[in-house]
C-alpha cells in the first residue's frame, strides 16, 4: 500500500497556489481595463454583476482597483491645472464624484451574491463527500465478502469511475477520503487473485503512467516559475490519485520517489511564500504608520485656522499619498481593509478642508461690505474743515478698519484704494490748510534727526536685547513727533530707514550665526544610522524654504497696494521691505542649512 505525507492542501489542489493564481488573473484583467475612465468601469460593472461568479470576481476587483486609481489621477490632474492656472494650493478642492456611489451599490449588490455563491459551493462539497462516502462504504462491502470479489469486478470498475468523476469536496477531507479509496482499492486487488492476469495488466499500465509522472516532477525542479511548478505539481498529483496501484513490491519505492521529487517543489513554493509574507508583513507595517499618521492630522483639524496652515497640511497629506502609492501590497487579508482606512481619512480631511474654505469665503464677503461701509463714511468726511474732530473721526475709521480682517484678492485692491484716498484726500487738505506751522515743523526736524543720531550711535558692543530696546526708545520718540518740512521729509526718512535696516541687520545676522552654529552641532552630533532623520530634517527645511518665497512674493502684492502719499504708508512700505530682506536672510540660512546636511549625507 502506498503511504502519504503531503498535506492535504496540497493534495487537493486548493492551498496556496489559490492566492498567486488569482494575482495573476487580476493583473490581467488590469492590463485589459487599464484605459477605461470610471464612467466605463461603472457601466462594466452593471454589464457584469448579474454574470457567474466565478467567471467575473476577478475583473470585478480589478475595476474596483482601477476606479480608485483613475479617480486619484483625475484629482491629481485637476490639482496641476489649478496650480498651473496660478490659483492658490490651498483652494483647491477636488470635484464631487458622482459615480462613486452607484458603484459602492454594485459592488455591495455583487458581495451579496457572491457570499451566497459561496454557500451554495460549500453545500454541493458537502453532497459530494457523502456520495464519496457512500462509493466507500459499498467498496468495503465488496471487500468483506471476499467470496463474491470477481463477481463484483465490473462494479468496482464502476465505483471507481463514479469515484473519480466527483471532484471537489471539502479540502480538509481528501486526503483521508484518498488514503481510504487507495486501501479499499488494494484490497480489492489483493483478493481479487482469480483475476491475476488482469490484475497484472493494470499494474503494468499503472507503472508505466505513474514513473511517467515521476520523471514529469522531477522535471519540475528546473522550472524558474515556482508558482508555475507548483500548480503542474498539483496537476500530476491529481493524475496519480486517478492511477490505480501498481504490484506490491515496487509500490513504496515508486511512492517514495514521486514523494522526493514533490518534497523539493513543496520546499522551493514555502520559501517562497514566506519571503512573500515578510515583505507583506513589513509592507503592512508601513501602511499601518501612515493610516496612524493621517490620523493624527485629521484629529487636529479643529486647531487648523489659517490659509497657511491648511496649506501645509494639504502638503503633507499630499506627500503622504505619494509615500503610500510607492509601498508595495500587505496580505490579501487586510490590504483593502488599510486602503480603505486610508482613503477615509483622506477624505475627511479635504471634506474639513472645504468646508472651512467655505466659510472663509463667508467671512471675506462679510469683511467686504464693512470695508465698504467704512469708504463711505470716509468719504463723507473727506471735505470736512473741521481739523480735529474730522483728524479724530478718520483716525477711528482707520482703526476700525485694522480690525477688518482680509477680503477676497479680488476686491482687496479696490476697497483699500477706494479708502486710502478719502483718507488721503483730507488730510492734504489739512496739510495744506496748516502749512503755516513752519516753525513747529523745523522743531520736530532737529527732533528726528537727533533721533536718528541716537540710533547710529547705538554700541555694537551691547547685547542684542539692550540693543533692541535702546531702538525700541528712539522709534517710540520718533513716532511721537509730529510733521516735518516737506521737502526734508523724503530724506529725512531715508537716513532714519538706513539707521533701523543696519540695527535689523545686525540683529538678525546675530540671530542666523546663533542658529547655524546650534543646528551645525546638533548635525555632527548625528551618528550613523540616521538618515532617515536626516532626510525628514531636509524636507522640512525644503518646505520652509518654499513657504518664505511665498511669504516674499506677498510681501511684494502687498508693496505695491499701498500708496506713498502718506507718512504712514512709507512706514508700512519700509516695514514690509525689512521684513523681505529678513525673509531672504533666512532662506540663505536654510540652503546653508541644507548644503550641511547634504554633506553629512554623502
Amino acid at each position: 500500500m502506498e503511504n502519504t505525507h503531503l498535506d492535504p492542501a496540497a493534495q487537493s489542489g486548493t492551498a496556496c497556489p489559490q492566492e498567486q493564481e488569482q494575482t495573476i488573473v487580476v493583473e490581467t484583467t488590469v492590463n485589459e481595463t487599464s484605459q477605461m475612465s470610471r464612467a466605463e468601469i461603472v457601466e462594466r460593472m452593471r454589464v457584469i454583476v448579474d454574470a457567474p461568479i466565478n467567471e467575473v470576481k476577478d475583473e470585478v476587483e480589478t475595476l474596483k482597483q482601477n476606479y480608485y486609481k483613475v479617480k486619484r489621477a483625475e484629482v491629481e490632474a485637476a490639482y496641476k491645472i489649478h496650480i498651473d492656472s496660478g490659483l492658490p494650493e490651498v483652494e483647491f478642492v477636488p470635484e464631487h464624484d458622482e459615480l462613486e456611489e452607484p458603484l459602492k451599490e454594485l459592488l455591495a449588490a455583487f458581495k451579496e451574491r457572491k457570499a451566497q455563491y459561496l454557500q451554495a459551493l460549500e453545500r454541493e462539497r458537502e453532497e459530494n463527500l457523502a456520495r464519496k462516502n457512500a462509493l466507500l462504504d459499498e467498496l468495503k462491502s465488496i471487500i468483506d465478502t471476499p467470496d463474491e470479489v470477481g463477481k463484483q469486478y465490473q462494479r468496482v470498475q464502476q465505483i471507481q469511475q463514479e469515484f473519480k468523476a466527483i471532484t471537489d469536496v471539502p479540502a480538509q477531507a481528501v486526503t483521508d477520503l484518498w488514503k481510504t479509496y487507495q486501501t479499499y482499492t488494494e484490497q480489492f486487488y489483493d483478493l481479487l487473485k482469480i483475476n491475476k492476469e488482469l490484475r497484472d495488466y493494470d499494474f503494468k499500465k499503472n507503472l508505466e503512467q505513474k514513473e511517467a509522472l515521476c520523471k514529469s516532477a522531477e522535471q519540475l525542479a528546473e522550472v524558474e516559475d515556482v508558482v508555475s511548478a507548483f500548480k503542474q505539481l498539483q496537476t500530476l498529483h491529481n493524475e496519480w490519485r486517478e492511477i490505480g496501484p501498481v504490484a506490491k513490491e515496487l509500490r513504496d519505492e515508486l511512492w517514495n520517489r514521486f514523494k522526493d521529487a514533490s518534497t523539493v517543489i513543496n520546499k522551493r513554493h514555502q520559501a517562497y511564500f514566506e519571503s512573500r509574507k515578510e515583505t507583506e508583513t513589513q509592507n503592512e507595517s508601513a501602511k499601518v504608520a501612515l493610516c496612524e499618521e493621517i490620523e493624527q492630522i485629521v484629529a487636529s483639524l479643529a486647531e487648523v485656522d489659517s490659509y497657511n496652515a491648511w496649506d501645509e497640511k494639504t502638503q503633507a497629506i499630499l506627500a503622504m499619498q505619494e509615500r503610500w502609492k510607492t509601498i508595495g501590497f500587505a496580505s490579501r487579508k487586510n490590504n483593502t481593509i488599510l486602503f480603505e482606512r486610508f482613503r477615509q481619512s483622506c477624505d475627511a480631511f479635504f471634506a474639513a478642508k472645504a468646508e472651512y474654505f467655505k466659510k472663509a469665503k463667508e467671512s471675506l464677503n462679510n469683511n467686504l461690505e464693512k470695508k465698504r461701509a467704512l469708504c463711505e463714511k470716509a468719504e463723507s468726511l473727506k471735505d470736512s474743515t473741521d481739523w480735529k474732530s474730522t483728524t479724530d473721526a478718520l483716525v477711528a475709521l482707520q482703526k476700525e478698519w485694522k480690525q477688518i480682517g482680509p477680503v477676497a484678492k479680488k476686491h482687496s485692491d479696490i476697497v483699500w484704494n477706494r479708502f486710502n484716498e478719502a483718507c488721503d484726500y483730507f488730510f492734504e487738505q489739512k496739510k495744506k490748510a496748516l502749512s503755516s506751522n513752519r516753525e513747529i515743523e523745523n522743531e520736530n526736524l532737529k527732533a528726528k534727526l537727533q533721533v536718528i543720531e541716537v540710533l547710529k550711535a547705538i554700541d555694537e558692543k551691547v547685547d542684542d536685547d539692550t540693543a533692541r530696546a535702546q531702538m525700541k526708545e528712539a522709534v517710540d520718540q520718533w513716532n511721537n513727533i509730529g510733521h516735518v518740512p516737506f521737502r526734508e521729509k523724503d530724506k529725512l526718512y531715508k537716513e532714519y530707514k538706513k539707521a533701523l535696516d543696519a540695527l535689523y541687520s545686525r540683529f538678525n545676522s546675530n540671530r542666523n550665526r546663533s542658529r547655524m552654529v546650534n543646528f551645525t552641532n546638533t548635525i555632527q552630533q548625528l551618528g550613523e544610522g540616521n538618515s532617515d532623520k536626516l532626510y525628514r530634517e531636509r524636507e522640512k527645511l525644503a518646505r520652509s524654504y518654499e513657504m518664505k518665497k511665498n511669504e516674499i512674493q506677498i510681501y511684494e502684492n502687498n508693496k505695491g497696494f499701498l500708496s506713498l502719499s502718506s507718512s504712514r504708508a512709507e512706514s508700512l512700505v519700509h516695514e514690509l521691505d525689512r521684513k523681505i530682506k529678513k525673509l531672504h536672510e533666512d532662506m540663505e540660512l536654510i540652503v546653508q542649512k541644507i548644503e550641511l546636511i547634504d554633506q553629512k549625507l554623502k
